[in-house]
């Protein structure tokens, strides 16, 4: 003031205070339970999305101690995780088929192998029972060879399939008249077809491909043998080769008693024989479909069988041109 007193004016702000520190509280426990809401909500969205993880972990240690049946039971398809667990699914059922595959293999090699073994060692043991005759033990030798030769067969006929599974076969990629390798092995193998009077009939475009002309001779010849091999006295064997749209299509027909509907799925499986014997009249072992199978493969073509039941069979081959 002029005359040097001073006036002090104010108000009391402590119901202010009060409802700032109120509001303060307020703000502090609503906070508190959105976070709280936040982490539960948050922890049971990640259980949720990665309980497939659970599933995949207990499906891998049930498949590592040995049971491969095992799969993940997953909802949730539509997520990533879902999608990742019906990938690994296939591939459980891939893994599974391939080792019931290999056990059976693996059974059929050891049941092909075990037969000549025994002829071997009744033969051997026969003969050294007792003395025979010179006549006597030649014929033993002889059996025995038979039985080692058979023996022999089977195991070169498995390094291949093992090399070509591998893709350690090497194919050779050349130009060539894939008709003069299909009338050559026609011709090779028609003594084998006049034996039993059965008619070779082969009608042959001119048609060149490029790959190994010796290992689908091979084919060819496999295909052949089992037309005549399984063709009755008097029958007939037909080759027809033509392109169709950038294919070479080879067809090896018969008028045998062709293959049951239940046995045309497996025609190509190693070691199946429809007749579930084990063991044929020239000794096969099963093997030479898979083997032309795999050639065909590796040239980047396919190989099919039609047939019906006493109306004969035909196996198509289509190659790249």
């Amino acid at each position: 003031m002029p005359s040097g007193e001073i006036i002090w004016v104010g108000c009391s702000i402590a119901p202010e205070l009060k409802q700032l520190n109120l509001t303060a509280l307020k703000l502090t426990g609503a906070g508190g339970i959105i976070l709280l809401l936040g982490l539960a909500g948050g922890w049971w969205l990640v259980g949720r999305a990665l309980r497939p993880i659970d599933g995949i972990s207990s499906a891998a240690v049930k498949i590592s101690a040995g049971d491969l049946s095992q799969r993940i039971n997953v909802a949730e398809t539509e997520s990533e995780l879902g999608q990742l667990a019906a990938v690994l699914n296939a591939t459980f059922a891939r893994l599974e088929t391939a080792f019931a595959q290999q056990q059976q293999f693996t059974a059929d090699a050891a049941h092909e192998l075990r037969t000549p073994v025994s002829v071997m060692l009744t033969q051997t043991q026969t003969a050294l029972n007792r003395e025979r005759s010179a006549t006597g033990y030649r014929e033993t030798v002889e059996a025995c060879q038979r039985s080692a030769q058979r023996m022999r067969r089977l195991i070169e006929s498995l390094l291949e399939l093992a090399r070509l599974d591998a893709g350690q076969e090497t194919m050779k990629r050349l130009r060539f008249n894939l008709a003069g390798t299909v009338n050559e092995c026609a011709e090779q193998l028609k003594p084998v077809a006049n034996q039993r009077s059965i008619k070779v009939l082969t009608e042959l475009a001119p048609v060149e491909i490029t790959g190994d002309a010796e290992r689908l001779a091979q084919v060819v010849a496999n295909l052949l043998t089992n037309a005549i091999q399984y063709n009755p006295p008097g029958g007939e064997v037909r080759v027809t080769l033509e392109a169709q749209t950038g294919l070479a299509v080879l067809t090896v027909s018969d008028t045998g008693p062709g293959i049951s509907a239940g046995d045309l799925p497996h025609v190509f499986e190693r070691f199946y024989r429809g007749d579930k014997s084990r063991t044929t009249a020239n000794g096969s072992a099963g093997l030479g479909l898979s083997i032309s199978k795999a050639i065909i493969e590796a040239h980047g073509g396919t190989i099919e069988v039609s047939s019906r039941e006493n109306a004969g069979a035909a196996f198509i081959v289509r190659l790249p041109m």
